[in-house]
């Protein structure tokens, strides 16, 4: 590839738009040189330089906020007149999606949720226009910022979901200016610490009588606005605070991450257990289900809520692709929202002709694994001459999204022979670093990070990901929103929060580690985080580069790229804490909060659907009549039968790889079906054999016995070539070049082709299928000669597809392999399996059904089957109607109170005991187990510099190194004797919870989730280390060092308080001596936005 990027150029403008979509040709890479047209050429942005009395004024804003100094108020001269428009649908079903137009217009949607026995005359405050507005804006507000401001008037909670940046910061703000005006308390709640203290700062600046409440610190408590994390307020929720007496408005910020499997729950209790009286402010990205989150709310706080709902971007996207190994960007969804499917298909196509390169190349070279290598090269190479592109056409800011944080520092020392800031910018830089970490000491100023940061942030390039210090991704956050970085590599957490745009977003790749799986990114989570291109008042037109893996399947990508939102679905679950909280409050039943979840509430109105449902399929069976009906069920039984045994005898046969696989050579007819009964089927009927193949066994995970071994013996597939049904993109292809006809391998969305006859490209196509042993149904005696060698030629699938059709027509019945005779299977249980069969035969020969034509006997067995179907589908769905509306979570919360009574954390009353009452106060950690540590006297054997060291097991969640089994390995015998205490009670509690039948939980992976990793780092903190000498002891990042140490001085800092709870004096010595050897240095340095 050459230096030459005016190639590119194209794929950037056509009539004055970025990126070419009028002619929507590819890009190629190319090494010739060319003059772009004039009217083809985007001219590159603006640079402004850097004047002195921007300079200056830079300077002055940057130690502003590094000395803390609240900064000056903002003139506000333009009143607001809240004039509402009218909601159009307020009958329509809360389950319904909503429309709300382009993303290029400024339509919305709204919707207004209230409860089933509502009057109007109870709100009055609603009735009364207010006599001036709460608080003015220097600009005009869109249209969903007026309608959401009317509501708050009104005295009316409403959620606001609108795209990133589209300014809901703008409504929350009015509803803390009216709350003030009124002398009445809110809270303004957001998801992570970090996003609460720079919302501190914004309302603090705005409103001054502002207080925070992190847990790490707390500023003015007694504020009139207090900015909190969602735990936070939970927390004061469980104790009654006497605070929220006074709150009038709850404003949830980020409520979307109310879907969060492990902290979603938090949000729930939260608001169910807010007082009705308070009235709510959510905002939210997009979220389809948002009708039926505001029913909720109107459900269980008796008030009416309202949803103001906007597709809206204020600045446009224009969405790339750039496929892996290819020479081009690809316009597949447009500024206006549409998709181009004929852009997108190029794009896939070029993914496939490397598909098959690296196929061929792989087999030429023997399977030698040196491609992998290339290919990393390739990528990094490809990224580097995207940003290149990027930077010199002036589109930057730009931020590069990549799910690893070794991958962020990786790609950004990459670009050590590029500099985009000037030598003013690198003055200001330097002073904004010196500033920030002048409060560090002198050792802490020199660990590794901190000095390896500065040469990429004068340079303009910066690297934002959890691994980074706190107050070095502060650091980054202010240059980047100063415009002194022009190139971030950064991870998810930088598109929560805080309003942070760039002009373009580059995806280096869209699979993610959740914590459990290597998964594609969500359409939702792709939304949110291509959202940070385009900066309103800056730019026409935000750009989205995804850089696409030839592993990806064409509707895995469009499914992110053009997906809908996701919803907004409970992640609501029981806790012990929760439980133990809800039982020592009188008249206050766990139940409570169960059956008002949003879970419960999402579970109940799916009934009603699941009614009709089942009254359509009565209905649809009642239409078909059965000729015979009595006979032909007699039949089909006799059938069923049949097809049982049939599968029995395949069990111990053509599924067993030692007696199968000798026969499955390429060119062996097989008959498929994938899946079982119901939809998920897929009958392929007979296709032929390309290869076979082994992938090992993934281990026993945890199992014993006769399954555990099964697991790890040796799993085999094979790859058949099979008919599909051949799509209208496809036909359409075919008549321009028989090249561009689809790709040789199977993929979700094909079908099987269900004809027999006729030439390929007459409705079928031949492609190749990996299946599993299971999914042979019959093996052929027959074997096809002349077997092709390569069968991802698309010819030679051609004639393969040809042989094929050839031997249906010669055999009526094709001749199978016998198990016996062929197989050599002579167990004496498919002798018997045999036997069966030959009777279920003969009686169905001898059955008065037989006697009739085939084509009368197969519509009335279809006839019969289709009605049995129906009838069997209504039933399941009144099953499903009855659990719908039974309470969920029944069994686990009886389960869970009997762990609790076994315990000893409840008496047989159920009223919480001194141990229950320990438990309540633990919520950053496992709650029974601390609290068996604490009751069982393991705390009162060893030095505060020990407890804290064995704590850290409990909040230290990253990978250790190998072990070889034995956490421990290692650990000096001060560390590995409290370590070994910790896992008895850890031992002790498991099967306290297998006792009482929680059977989800297994005890050694329960007793392994307490990692020991940080044990020695923390004890010579404890004892006084510098930190660049405790980073020695550890592999981890700095950031996750010090988040663990933060969330492990919060966990001491709740077992002190139980300690106090429960009396115990000397305990509550030792743990507020613990937190205090804890919070030193850099782990709590002052954040850089209080």
């Amino acid at each position: 590839m050459s230096d030459a990027l005016d190639d590119l150029f194209g794929a950037f403008d056509d009539d004055d738009e970025p990126m070419n979509s009028t002619n929507d040709t590819d890009v190629e890479m190319e090494t010739k040189s060319q003059e772009p047209s004039a009217t083809n050429e985007i001219p590159p942005a603006p640079q402004p330089a850097l004047d002195n009395n921007k300079r200056k004024l830079l300077l002055s804003q940057t130690h502003s906020l590094l000395q803390s100094t609240p900064l000056p108020k903002k003139q506000r001269s333009v009143s607001f007149s809240a004039e509402t428009k009218q909601s159009s649908d307020n009958a329509a079903n809360p389950n319904e999606k909503i429309s709300t137009g382009t993303a290029d217009d400024k339509s919305i949607n709204s919707f207004t949720a209230l409860p089933p026995s509502y009057n109007a005359s109870d709100n009055a405050s609603s009735q009364q226009t207010p006599t001036a507005p709460a608080k003015t804006y220097p600009f005009t507000l869109d249209p969903f910022q007026q309608e959401a401001i009317s509501y708050i008037d009104k005295n009316e909670s409403v959620l606001v979901a609108a795209h990133t940046s589209a300014g809901k910061t703008a409504v929350a703000e009015y509803a803390v200016a009216k709350s003030l005006k009124q002398s009445s308390r809110v809270i303004y709640t957001s998801p992570i610490k970090a996003l609460s203290n720079q919302k501190y700062r914004d309302l603090q600046a705005e409103f001054e009588d502002v207080g925070l409440m992190t847990g790490d610190i707390t500023i003015n408590p007694s504020a009139m606005c207090l900015v909190m994390t969602t735990e936070i307020l939970r927390s004061m929720l469980y104790r009654g605070s006497e605070v929220m007496r006074e709150v009038a408005w709850v404003i949830y910020d980020e409520v979307h991450y109310m879907r969060d499997k492990e902290r979603g729950v938090v949000w729930e209790e939260s608001i169910i257990l807010l007082p009705h009286k308070v009235r709510f402010v959510f905002l939210s990205a997009t979220i389809p289900n948002s009708r039926q989150f505001v029913g909720w709310i109107a459900k269980i706080h008796n008030q009416p809520c309202h949803v103001v709902y906007t597709n809206y971007r204020p600045v446009p996207l224009q969405h790339y692709i750039f496929p892996a190994g290819g020479e081009g960007l690809h316009l597949v969804v447009d500024e206006k929202g549409k998709f181009r499917e004929d852009n997108f298909q190029r794009a896939m196509s070029t993914l496939q002709n490397v598909d098959t390169q690296n196929a061929t190349n792989m087999l030429t070279s023997g399977g030698k694994g040196s491609k992998k290598k290339k290919k990393g090269k390739k990528e990094l190479s490809d990224l580097n001459r995207i940003v290149k592109l990027v930077m010199e056409r002036g589109l930057n800011p730009v931020i590069v999204f990549s799910f690893s944080k070794k991958e962020c520092e990786k790609y950004a020392l990459d670009l050590n022979k590029e500099d985009y800031n000037d030598d003013n910018e690198k003055d200001l830089v330097d002073l904004v670093y010196a500033n920030a970490i002048d409060s560090l000491s002198k050792d802490d100023q020199q660990l590794p990070q901190v000095v390896a940061l500065l040469p990429l942030l004068k340079r303009g390039i910066g690297v934002h990901h959890g691994g980074l210090l706190p107050i070095l991704k502060e650091i980054v956050e202010i240059l980047f929103s100063e415009g002194l970085i022009k190139c971030l590599f950064a991870t998810e957490t930088f598109s929560i929060g805080i309003n942070m745009p760039a002009k373009t977003v580059i995806f280096t790749n869209c699979r993610k580690w959740d914590g459990k799986e290597n998964r594609w990114v969500t359409s939702g989570e792709y939304i949110q985080m291509s959202g940070r291109a385009g900066r309103r008042g800056k730019d026409d037109r935000g750009i989205v580069i995804q850089m696409m893996d030839e592993k990806m399947e064409p509707k895995v990508c469009k499914g992110i790229l053009y997906g809908d939102p996701d919803p907004l679905n409970s992640s609501y679950h029981i806790s012990y804490n929760m439980l133990l909280n809800m039982m020592r409050v009188e008249d206050v039943d766990p139940e409570f909060l169960i059956k008002a979840s949003f879970h419960q509430y999402q579970q109940e109105s799916e009934a009603p659907a699941l009614d009709n449902q089942a009254v359509e399929f009565e209905a649809d069976a009642e239409k078909i009549q059965v000729e015979g009906a009595e006979s032909i069920g007699q039949y089909y039984g006799l059938m069923k039968q049949l097809d049982l045994a049939k599968r029995s005898i395949n069990e111990c046969t053509i599924h067993v790889p030692e007696v199968v696989l000798q026969f499955l050579q390429p060119g062996r007819l097989v008959r498929l079906q994938e899946g079982g009964e119901g939809d998920d089927k897929r009958v392929w009927g007979w296709g032929v054999v390309v290869c076979q193949r082994k992938k090992q066994g993934t281990g026993s995970g945890g199992q014993a016995g006769k399954d555990a071994a099964e697991s790890d013996k040796p799993m085999w597939t094979i790859d058949c070539l099979v008919k599909c049904r051949q799509s209208d993109e496809e036909k359409k292809e075919e008549k321009k070049s028989e090249e561009l006809v689809g790709s040789w391998k199977v993929s979700d969305d094909d079908t099987p082709y269900e004809g027999s006859s006729g030439e390929e490209g007459g409705g079928w196509v031949t492609r190749i299928h990996t299946f599993e042993l299971t999914s042979i149904v019959d093996v052929s005696a027959i074997k096809l000669s002349a077997f092709p060698e390569d069968t991802k030629l698309k010819q030679s699938r051609k004639e393969v597809g040809k042989m094929l059709n050839r031997v249906k027509k010669k055999f009526e019945a094709i001749p199978l392999l016998e198990p016996i005779g062929d197989l050599k299977v002579t167990t004496d249980q498919v002798k018997m399996l045999i036997g069966r069969m030959e009777k279920l035969t003969a009686a169905m020969v001898g059955h008065e059904v037989s006697k009739l034509t085939n084509e009368e006997r197969g519509g009335r067995l279809g006839a019969y089957e289709e009605k049995n179907r129906l009838l069997e589908s209504a039933k399941l769905m009144r099953k499903k109607s009855k659990a719908a509306q039974t309470m969920v979570m029944k069994d686990e919360l009886r389960r869970m109170k009997k762990v609790l009574k076994y315990m000893g954390h409840v008496d047989s009353s159920g009223v919480v005991q001194l141990k229950g009452r320990t438990a309540c106060e633990i919520n950053t950690a496992n709650e029974l187990v601390a609290t068996e540590l604490t009751f069982g006297g393991i705390f009162a054997e060893f030095s505060v510099e020990q407890i804290v060291a064995l704590l850290s097991c409990f909040t230290f969640d990253e990978k250790s190194k190998d072990n070889d089994g034995d956490p421990a390995k290692g650990l000096r015998p001060v560390l590995a004797t409290p370590f070994k205490k910790l896992q008895e009670a850890a031992r002790t509690v498991a099967k306290a919870n297998k006792e009482c039948k929680i059977y989800d939980l297994d005890e050694d992976e329960f007793v392994d989730q307490f990692n020991p990793g940080m044990m020695e780092a923390v004890y010579a903190w404890t004892k006084g280390a510098k930190f660049i000498d405790v980073q020695k002891l550890t592999d981890t990042y700095e950031g996750t060092t010090i988040r663990t140490l933060r969330r492990l001085e919060e966990l001491v800092r709740q077992l002190s308080s139980a300690s106090q709870a429960v009396g115990n004096t000397e305990m509550y010595e030792k743990f507020v001596k613990g937190s205090e050897l804890i919070k030193r240095d850099i782990v709590f340095c002052n954040s850089l936005y209080l």
